[in-house]
C-alpha cells in the first residue's frame, strides 16, 4: 500500500508542477466496462429538494466526476468517510489504517434524481462493487466499496439494492459492497477537488475515470448532463 502510495503521491506532485503531460508513459491499469443494471425496486420517498448521500468506490477523482455528470445533483464533493475528524487528511489515509475510505458525498435534489438512481449509476458505472479493498490498480482498505447511509431510508434502500441485484446475479461475482455506520464526512485538500475536469489528460484520470463518464453518457443519457457542475468557486 505504501508504494501505491509513494507512486501516486510523485504524481500529485508532478500535476501540481504542471508537466502532467510528462507522466504520459505510466500504465495505471485500465477501466472496467461499465455494467447494465435495473433499477432499484425500492426507492426513497421524500419531499425535500436537497439532500446528501455518501459512497465510496476507490479513487474519489473518478467517482466525483461520475457524480458531476449526472442532473439533479447539485454538488459531488472528495472526500474522507469512516474514519475520525483528526486523520482525515490524504497522506494518513493513504496508509490505509485510519478507517477512512475515500468518498464523495453528493448533494442532490430528489425531485430531479432519487438516491436509487444514484445507487444504480455507482453501481454500473462509478466503480466495481464486486472488488474488495481495492479498485483498478489502487489497493487497501481506503480504497473500498461502501456506502454510508444517513438516515434509516437511505438504508432500506441500499440494502434492499444490494439484495435485488445479488439474486438477480446482475455481476459475475457478489457485490461486497459494506453499509457503514456514517459518522460524517470530511472534504479532502483542494488540490483533489474537480481533479477530473482540471486534468482530463493526466494518465491515471485518462485510463481508470474519462471512460466512467463516457459510460454514463452512453448507458444514462437522460441523467447526463455534459456541464460538470464544479466544487470550486467561480467554476
Amino acid at each position: 500500500m505504501k508504494t501505491l502510495f509513494t507512486w501516486r503521491r510523485t504524481l500529485l506532485g508532478l500535476a501540481a508542477a504542471s508537466v502532467i503531460g510528462q507522466c504520459s508513459a505510466f500504465s495505471f491499469g485500465a477501466s472496467e466496462d461499465a455494467v447494465v443494471i435495473p433499477p432499484p425496486t425500492i426507492d426513497e420517498t421524500t419531499q425535500a429538494h436537497s439532500e446528501t448521500a455518501v459512497f465510496a468506490g476507490g479513487c474519489f477523482w473518478g467517482v466525483q466526476g461520475v457524480f458531476q455528470h449526472v442532473k439533479g445533483v447539485k454538488k459531488a464533493v472528495s472526500g474522507y468517510a469512516g474514519g475520525a475528524a483528526n486523520t482525515a487528511e490524504y497522506e494518513k489515509v493513504s496508509e490505509g489504517d485510519t478507517g477512512h475510505a475515500e468518498s464523495v458525498e453528493v448533494t442532490f435534489d430528489p425531485t430531479q434524481v432519487s438516491y436509487g438512481t444514484l445507487l444504480q449509476i455507482y453501481f454500473s458505472v462509478a466503480h466495481n462493487p464486486t472488488e474488495l479493498n481495492r479498485q483498478g490498480p489502487d489497493s487497501g482498505t481506503q480504497y473500498r466499496s461502501a456506502i454510508f447511509p444517513e438516515n434509516t431510508e437511505q438504508q432500506r434502500v441500499a440494502q434492499a439494492y444490494i439484495a435485488q441485484l445479488d439474486a438477480a446475479h446482475s455481476f459475475n461475482k457478489p457485490i461486497v459492497t459494506k453499509l457503514e455506520t456514517y459518522n460524517g464526512f470530511y472534504p479532502a485538500e483542494d488540490y483533489h477537488q474537480d481533479f477530473l475536469t482540471e486534468h482530463p489528460t493526466y494518465p491515471y484520470i485518462v485510463i481508470n475515470d474519462m471512460p466512467k463518464v463516457s459510460q454514463l453518457k452512453q448507458l444514462y443519457p437522460d441523467r447526463y448532463q455534459e456541464k460538470a457542475v464544479l466544487v470550486k468557486a467561480g467554476s
